[in-house]
């Protein structure tokens, strides 16, 4: 009898457990999405009225290029501009809401979400997490990054929500100080790490650069024992354990 009461308690306990059961998400607040919405819709809005009065005063200027698209967009009715502006505006907070990440967190894993793409790190791959300026970094055991991904959600939230399921939180990137500019061709990189970093150097400094080949070059370099991170479009390395 007091052996199944033991049992029933430990169960009860287990369940209680925030560890075991709870689980969190962390992303921008219900709040802070519709200011979101609210500001993209309303500067959408202000831009398509702000079209109507550029088309009025073109069409008063015989000289004035674009005549023929400036007259079309006169003649609409008044309101017609201002909801274009603002239905362009929401499409504008769906991609922005679409691109910020997404924190889940259980004692057994960490999952991060964007662009509807999921990582998923188990607790026991996780040394440390720590934030690192706009980044959340999860760092290995080996002193790799596990994920570095741009993270709009506070710190002190970052830092209650990690250390309640019982992760090692660090206030800053323990291992900051150990990054170095990167120049081409320095001797200190292992071999084909430089190539790597070329190639992402040229994503980088495109217009609108591909966030798939930065994200792909920066595993590449994670397989070859190098950690890189970006400030202003600059690469900084530094190889796992240094």
């Amino acid at each position: 009898m007091d052996m199944s009461k033991s049992v029933e308690n430990r169960s009860k306990s287990v369940g209680r457990d925030p560890r075991v059961n709870h689980r969190t998400a962390l992303g921008r607040s219900a709040w802070g999405t519709v200011c979101v919405y609210i500001v993209c819709v309303l500067v959408g809005a202000g831009a398509g009225w702000l079209v109507g009065l550029l088309a009025d005063w073109l069409v008063t200027l015989p000289w004035a290029p674009l005549q023929g698209p400036a007259r079309l967009l006169a003649s609409a009715p008044g309101p017609v501009l201002p909801a274009a502006g603002s239905v362009a505006g929401l499409a504008v907070g769906f991609v922005v809401q679409h691109e910020e990440l997404v924190i889940r967190l259980t004692g057994e894993c960490v999952v991060l979400t964007r662009k509807g793409r999921n990582q998923t790190f188990r607790r026991d791959a996780i040394a440390t997490a720590c934030r690192d300026g706009k980044h959340l970094v999860l760092l290995g055991h080996d002193g790799g990054e596990l994920a570095r991904e741009e993270c709009e959600v506070n710190g002190g939230r970052l830092a209650d929500a990690f250390t309640e399921h019982g992760y090692a939180w660090a206030a800053a990137d323990p291992h900051k100080g150990e990054f170095r500019r990167w120049v081409p061709d320095a001797p200190e990189l292992p071999d084909a790490a430089d190539a790597f970093l070329k190639a992402r150097q040229v994503a980088l400094e495109k217009k609108g650069p591909s966030d798939d080949d930065v994200r792909e070059l920066r595993a590449e370099l994670a397989r070859l024992g190098v950690v890189v991170r970006d400030e202003k479009r600059r690469q900084y390395w530094r190889t796992c354990g240094s």
